[in-house]
């Protein structure tokens, strides 16, 4: 469940194209990030879910829409995040969108290490700092997901 609050200002908003730059950044969110700094970045205006396990703010394009970003946060701190429902746009580099195939996915991002999840599969590549996660859903990519390094992707 969500709760929204707050207005964005004019000048913070999520990406209509957001960027994965992997075990760097995604949608301009850096690992270990404080809070603050993404309000500042993307606004004030975000879903609030109630039921997980970490706090958890949900920037979408319109209220109520499942499009967008999921920031997880630990001691106010950004501890993950994901893409949410393939946001239309979104790019990581040389030239891989999310719908991409998995043969795609595998040219364009390299070597990977497969998870099966219980509804999707994951693909991941890790860094001493990060792990990114490349979500895929019946043979497509259909997201993507920056965490600390060795995190579940399954989660």
């Amino acid at each position: 469940m969500l709760l929204l609050v707050g207005t964005a200002p004019a000048s913070a908003a999520l990406p209509k194209e957001g960027t994965l730059v992997p075990g760097r950044k995604l949608g301009g969110v850096h690992l270990g990030e404080a809070a603050n700094d993404v309000r500042a970045a993307l606004g004030s205006s975000y879903g609030v879910c109630r039921g997980c396990a970490t706090t958890t703010w949900y920037f979408t394009y319109r209220p109520f829409d499942r499009h967008g970003l999921a920031v997880e946060l630990r001691r106010g701190r950004v501890s993950g995040v994901y893409t949410v429902w393939k946001p239309s746009g979104w790019r990581a580099p040389r030239g891989l969108r999310l719908g991409a195939t998995e043969l795609d996915l595998q040219t364009l991002a390299g070597p990977l290490v497969p998870i099966v999840c219980s509804d999707y599969d994951a693909r991941i590549r890790d860094t001493a700092e990060a792990r990114t996660v490349y979500y895929v859903l019946r043979g497509r990519l259909w997201g993507f997901g920056l965490l600390h390094a060795h995190a579940d992707p399954c989660r």
